[in-house]
Parts: C-alpha cells; structure tokens; sequence
C-alpha cells in the first residue's frame, strides 16, 4: 500500500486503474465505480462470462493482458491502482504500480478505509454457501426497504449489481461476502480480515484452498482471526452442522446463536418438514424445539435451506418485519451459476453450477436429485480450482459425484505450478467411480466431452455441469450440439 493512501477519500476519485478486473468481485468493484461516474480502467486476460459481460455492459475500459503502459492507458495518472489478489509478485504492471510513485491497494484494503469505518457491516463467511446467504440477505433487506449497501463476489439474478454502495453513514448495513482466501501478495491474510465486522454468518468451515492453506489447523487459523474482529456490539450466526465451526465460536466474546440441520448439533434454530418439488422448496422453523416460522424458497436443496435460515436469523435480529421477510425469501430466484438452468433442449435441461468442493459437488447433487427425482442424472466435472486440481481430496470426489447417473470427468485445468506427486488424476477418478458400479468416462477434450455427453443424453435427462471456471464455452457448445442433433 502506498503512504498516501492514507490521505485518500473516495470522493476524490476521478481515475481507478484495476489489475485483475476480470475476477467476479474486482469485476463488481470496477463497474460499480463506474455507476460512481468514475473512469475506470482494467487489465486481465481470459475474461470470461458472466464478468466479461459485466464488465462489457458496465463500460469498463479493459487492456488484455498485463503491461506498464496498461497504467496511463487514459493518458492521465491513476488517483488509485486497485491491485487483485490472483496477481502474483512477479507481475510487471503491479511491479510498474509499486515502484512508480502511484497510489495503490489491494481491494479488501480499500474496502476498509475508504467504505467500512462507520456502516454495519454482516459479513457472511465460511467454505460453503456465502454467495448464496450474502445473495440471500442482500435481497430481502432491499425488499424489507431497508436500502442496504452490499457487496458479493457471485451474480445474483435478483439484485441489480453485486456491489452497491447506498451510503457510509453510521449503522447503515453493508451486506459483504468474507472471503478467506489471502489478500494480496503483499498481505498475506484473509480478504474478510479487512472487513470490520458486527455481525457475522458462518457457515461452515473444512480444507480448502489447498494452494494458501497447508492443512485444514491453518484454516481454521484464519477463521479465528475473523471470530475475535466481530465488534463488541455484534453476534455471531453460526452453524453447528460442523465441529470446527462450534470449536471457533466458543472462544467468541459476542453473542452466538447456532443453526444447523437437526438438534443434535446442538442448534437452537432448525428447518423442518422441508419439501421439495420443481416449484422450490419449504420448510419449518424450529427454535428450541417451537415452530416460529414457515418459508418457502425457489432454491432446493438443503445446504440452501440452511443458507436460508442463516440470513432469516440475521433479519430477525434486525427486527425486520417477518411477513416482509417470508415474501422476501419466497422471491428469491437464486445466483447465476449456482443451479442455473442454461436451456432445455429436446428434452434435456442443462444446468451451470459452480460446485467444486467434494461437499459441495454432493450437497448440489442431492438436492437435485430432490428437485428433479424424474429425471435421469449426468454430472460433467472439471477439476479446475486450486484444491480440485491436487490430490487431497482424490477419493472424496468418487463419493460426491456418486449421486449421478452417468458421470463425465475433464482433464484437470492447468497443474503445471503444482507439484507432478501432487497432481489430481481424472483417469484415477473415473476407475473409482467404475469400481462402484458408476457409469464413467473421461473426457479428453472439451469439444470431445461435448460429443460424447450429447450422444448419452436423452428426453428427460439433467445435465449438471459443475466448473468455477470458463470450462472452454462447455455449455455453450452443449447446447448448440443439442440443437443441432435436434433441428
């Protein structure tokens, strides 16, 4: 960070450069600057949707690739350099940046100082389902008219933007999605570190991130460091459902109130009686054993109905208005990439979803199984995140993925940086998965794989296609294939 960011205000900014803009949440940052009337610019490379469309739509101006000139591409100095966390040291425009005398940052750092000093800030953290819950959350305070800022590192297909800023004044509610991966490479500690935090909303928490985290003890490092940041006047929402996270909150000095799947955990809140059909998903609220409410949701699947009932707890808190809440929840549609239904084609539905995690990968699974019990199962997996890509999690992923019909496994995305003993092996995948009496097969190429999942499909199959990545257009090229076998 440059000294003079500390004599920096965000009404002074006319020019923001952003390295790395292609990112889901740095992409939301530039184009909301953007509706700031602020001239942005950006630099990343392989861009793709739904960000490259964010970003196209927002008029950000993006330089493909990176380069020192990519800095004054406005032909004036930048008043800020907003530096991603994906960009490494050896970087030549962030080195252009450090060294040449401009003001720059990492973005959760300028989150802090410029946005985050006097709102309240409910931070939604954990391995699993913050998107989800701080979309969730986000959504029903604008319909609770609560104008709520916010800002979510996913698409939501209800909220207009994933960053708006209403205001920074005193107890205004900014909704933020705490990320625990690191910051930038000057600053090696989790993004929700900066984040201020009153409230908090924890999911969940297991290994991942495998590339910054040695081991699952160092995971739970970082999530101690947000438990001890909530703010005296704060609480902590926390579900049960996993040891680590009731371990964490037992060192909490702020009120904790527990969820989870059943009582067993030890949960104070639980959903009940929940069922499921195409139309979404209902349930029960149980407090202590008591019926308190009854929501309905457009979403399946259970990891969804605790996400559900996590920013529920939150509003109730807020005091919000519980008919207001019920009708809130109920209008929810979801967030792109997260059981997103791309078309249906002869018969058959292709759905995007960005599971990658074994838990991940098993609760999307199931729940639509749940949703879709008519419908035959094929999963298409690609290894693409930094911990899918190694082998700490191999075998588990023959248990996620056995919940399907037929399963297609990719190659994994590029393992050139990770060590050969290391590598995860689709080939060692796909015999697991035969070994258990699954139909599998491994996919070589994109273009193949969509050859080979078109010839399988049928009138009424689910195609669930499960990448945090670009997946070289797969389901784009899946349904024009479709299209064309069915013209």
């Amino acid at each position: 960070m440059s000294s003079s960011f500390d004599r920096l205000q965000f009404s002074a900014l006319k020019i923001v450069h952003i390295i790395g803009v292609g990112g889901t949440l740095m992409g939301s940052f530039a184009a909301f600057l953007k509706r700031k009337g602020i001239r942005v610019t950006g630099s990343d490379q392989n861009v793709y949707p739904p960000m490259s469309d964010v970003l196209k739509e927002s008029g950000v101006e993006l330089c493909n690739g990176f380069r020192p000139e990519n800095l004054n591409v406005t032909g004036s100095k930048p008043d800020l350099i907003v530096i991603g966390n994906v960009i490494g040291a050896s970087n030549s425009e962030a080195q252009a940046a450090m060294s040449g005398g401009y003001v720059y940052s990492s973005l959760p750092e300028a989150m802090e100082r410029l946005l985050l000093k006097e709102t309240r800030n409910l931070v939604v953290a954990g391995t699993h389902g913050k998107t989800t819950t701080s979309s969730i959350l986000a959504h029903v305070l604008v319909k609770c008219q609560k104008d709520p800022s916010y800002f979510i590192g996913g698409v939501s297909q209800d909220l207009p933007f994933s960053f708006h800023l209403a205001g920074t004044d005193a107890g205004r509610c900014f909704v933020l999605e705490g990320d625990e991966y690191d910051t930038a490479f000057w600053d090696k500690v989790p993004k929700f570190n900066h984040y201020l935090p009153n409230d908090v909303i924890l999911t969940s928490v297991e290994y991942d991130h495998a590339d910054i985290y040695p081991n699952l003890d160092a995971v739970i490092c970082a999530f101690e460091g947000l438990v001890r940041r909530v703010r005296s006047d704060g609480r902590i929402i926390a579900c049960y459902d996993y040891s680590t996270v009731k371990d964490l909150v037992k060192r909490s000095k702020v009120p904790v109130i527990s969820y989870g799947r059943s009582t067993d955990s030890g949960a104070l809140f639980v959903p009940s009686n929940i069922q499921t059909d195409e139309n979404g998903t209902r349930f029960e609220v149980l407090e202590a054993g008591k019926i308190v409410d009854e929501l309905m949701l457009q979403v399946s699947g259970t990891h969804n109905v605790l996400n559900a009932l996590g920013a529920w707890i939150e509003c109730r808190e807020l005091n919000l208005d519980g008919k207001q809440v019920r009708d809130a929840l109920r209008s929810f549609s979801g967030v792109k990439r997260r059981q997103e239904v791309r078309g249906e084609i002869g018969g058959v539905m292709v759905l995007d979803d960005f599971a990658h995690h074994p838990t991940a990968v098993r609760e999307t699974l199931l729940a639509l199984r749940s949703r879709y019990p008519k419908r035959r199962l094929l999963s298409i997996f690609e290894p693409r995140s930094a911990t899918s890509r190694r082998k700490v999690f191999q075998k588990n992923y023959a248990e996620a993925l056995g919940e399907s019909d037929i399963i297609f496994i990719a190659s994994p995305f590029d393992q050139s940086k990770i060590a050969l003993d290391d590598h995860f092996s689709s080939e060692v995948l796909v015999d697991d998965l035969k070994k258990k009496g699954k139909k599998a097969y491994l996919m070589p190429s994109v273009e193949e794989g969509v050859r080979e999942v078109a010839s399988h499909s049928q009138e009424g199959d689910l195609v669930a296609v499960l990448s945090n990545g670009g997946f070289g257009g797969f389901i784009s090229k899946l349904l024009q294939e479709l299209t064309s076998r069915n013209a």
